[in-house]
């Protein structure tokens, strides 16, 4: 079949080089052909708009509604944002009947691939899927009210009038099918990794960065992900490492990530008094991203209990489980799931600074503890079904013509 996924963002964003990337990689590992038709964060800067990799095609079309530089994110004013998703929309449209699809699968159900999915079904027939990987509403940042009701109003609508939608988390399954999508077309596909990037690590590229830190010594509770508070509460996981410090001398917290809030949690830093225990990393290259988890103690997901934490299957606890590290989240969503009722990591209570550093100091102080879960996720980590190239069976279904049939087995 030709497949073309259309996105919002760019193969350097989470669900880009998290998802959307390694199951394409997959398909086509299938026998697919596979076609990623996309937006780029910084699309003026791009050398080449297109190529192939991987058996993949992947097309960069236009700009996306953000833009990133480095570490920082930066918003356009409405003008600015209209005109892009205009012409946005246009070329993933034009992009769409050049390539002339079979089935067509959004990236997110967003207002400018929507409108393109729509497009190309209504003039070809082509099979239109959604990909519903977060409660987008509830997660993003809107420039003002009308944007959150468009977003909102496409999120509801489009799942209704697709063929197929596929869903990370068992919240967004049961949402979907509160606002009548038919249950046996709507397959949940948690996260995962792709066991190209989160293989073994090297002993001597991890040394390095334990150098370049001056690490020794030191237990490295890491966070890895968006500096985005609308959806990230890192300002719980700051303030909770505030009381660590008072209790435990070797420890160092480090970010690793990018986002519109990275002042502000470097102003939270210095204002709780812990910048000197803390090391903001700046966003880092996916080939290095693997390499910061080989050296953490712990990682941390740190959430309160809303609509968003609970429509998110958070990349960084895959890949951390994928590299033999604990993990420290809250019992919010599928996160229970994920790690095994705690037998791979610790369960804290939602939005709750002291739950979640008196977790961090037992942790610290009982060793034994971390090792143990380290121990149960080196021994389980080939039957958890970490990797894309055993998800995309379950993802590949939602295109079967027995669909009802199988999704009724996967869900059983």
């Amino acid at each position: 079949m030709r497949i073309a996924f259309v996105l919002t963002q760019s193969l350097e964003s989470p669900s880009g080089l998290g998802r959307y990337w390694p199951l394409a990689k997959a398909l086509a590992g299938r026998g697919h052909t596979v076609h990623i038709i996309a937006l780029h964060h910084h699309f003026e800067s791009l050398p080449e708009k297109s190529w192939l990799s991987n058996g993949v095609h992947v097309y960069y079309v236009a700009q996306m509604h953000v833009k990133k530089v480095g570490s920082d994110k930066t918003y356009f004013n409405p003008l600015q944002l209209i005109w892009l998703a205009l012409l946005a929309t246009l070329k993933l449209t034009s992009a769409l009947f050049e390539i002339r699809p079979e089935i067509v699968h959004l990236g997110k159900p967003h207002p400018m691939n929507g409108v393109a999915g729509i497009i190309h079904k209504l003039k070809t027939g082509a099979a239109l899927y959604i990909d519903c990987d977060d409660y987008e509403a509830a997660s993003n940042v809107f420039g003002g009210a009308w944007q959150r009701k468009i977003v909102a109003w496409l999120e509801d609508t489009l799942p209704r009038q697709a063929a197929g939608v596929t869903v990370n988390t068992h919240f967004m399954r049961e949402r979907l099918i509160g606002l009548g999508c038919d249950p046996a077309r709507v397959v949940y596909v948690p996260n995962g990794v792709d066991r190209a990037r989160f293989g073994p690590l090297g002993a001597e590229p991890v040394e390095m960065l334990q150098r370049q830190y001056s690490l020794a010594q030191k237990r490295v509770i890491l966070y890895a992900g968006s500096l985005a508070l609308a959806s990230h509460r890192v300002d719980l996981l700051l303030r909770a490492f505030a009381q660590v410090v008072e209790q435990v001398d070797d420890a160092i917290l480090m970010l690793v990530g990018g986002g519109e809030d990275r002042q502000r949690l470097l102003d939270l830093s210095a204002e709780l008094g812990i910048a000197g225990s803390v090391i903001h990393v700046g966003r880092v290259s996916p080939e290095q991203v693997p390499l910061y988890y080989g050296l953490a103690y712990l990682s941390v997901d740190p959430v309160s209990d809303d609509g968003a934490a609970r429509g998110r299957s958070p990349l960084k606890l895959y890949e951390s489980l994928a590299l033999g590290v604990p993990v420290v989240t809250a019992d919010v969503g599928d996160r229970r799931l994920a790690l095994g009722d705690g037998h791979h990591g610790f369960l804290v209570e939602p939005g709750s600074v002291d739950s979640l550093a008196s977790i961090l100091v037992d942790a610290l102080r009982q060793p034994q503890q971390v090792e143990t879960r380290r121990s149960n996720i080196l021994a389980d980590r080939d039957r958890m079904n970490l990797y894309w190239d055993q998800l995309v069976d379950d993802f590949e279904r939602v295109y079967g013509p027995d669909l009802l049939m199988e999704v009724e087995a996967i869900n059983k």
